[in-house]
């Protein structure tokens, strides 16, 4: 499963890389990107390469199924899915508006239930009206909220819970 590829009408869904820091650190380091992620902007690129050390550690160890997304080869984003069936995704600001992520997530997903994921999952800050959307069309379903969820830069945020089930997906 490391090396698998995802391919949609008009992106490449790939194993991210070192080499892919640069146009990943894009997005984590923009605050407005990262404004509803689980931590703050990156700082560094040394932080970016961290997480992308993590994260592909994650996907050797079969704890995660995350690709960089490429348009065109360039890499503009990452998604997948992370503890086996939540639903992570962050694009750099210059691609938003144009469906990459839905585009990106339909695939993420179809692979999940192909490989007998049961329920995929989402945790959301409920200010992510955006996100929240996305989900909606990919037939997410609110299953509950919480509060003071995540402290992230000194404020604590609140969740709110999605799930799609295979039944539901058509998968």
């Amino acid at each position: 499963m490391n090396d698998a590829q995802l391919i949609t009408a008009r992106l490449v869904l790939r194993r991210m890389t070192i080499a892919d820091a640069p146009a990943l650190h894009a997005a984590f380091s923009d605050p407005e990107a990262m404004r509803y992620w689980s931590t703050g902007p990156h700082t560094t690129m040394s932080e970016t390469v961290a997480w992308i050390e993590a994260t592909v550690a994650a996907v050797e160890d079969g704890s995660s199924d995350d690709f960089a997304v490429t348009r065109d080869g360039a890499v503009i984003g990452k998604a997948g899915l992370w503890k086996g069936n939540e639903v992570g995704v962050i694009f750099a600001r210059s691609a938003w508006g144009q469906g990459y992520a839905q585009e990106a997530m339909a695939a993420v997903i179809a692979r999940g239930f192909a490989s007998h994921v049961e329920a995929i999952v989402a945790d959301v800050d409920p200010r992510n009206a955006a996100s929240l959307r996305l989900l909606e069309r990919l037939g997410f379903q609110q299953t509950g909220d919480a509060s003071a969820t995540f402290e992230i830069d000194g404020v604590w945020v609140d969740s709110v819970y999605l799930t799609l089930t295979r039944s539901r997906s058509g998968g």
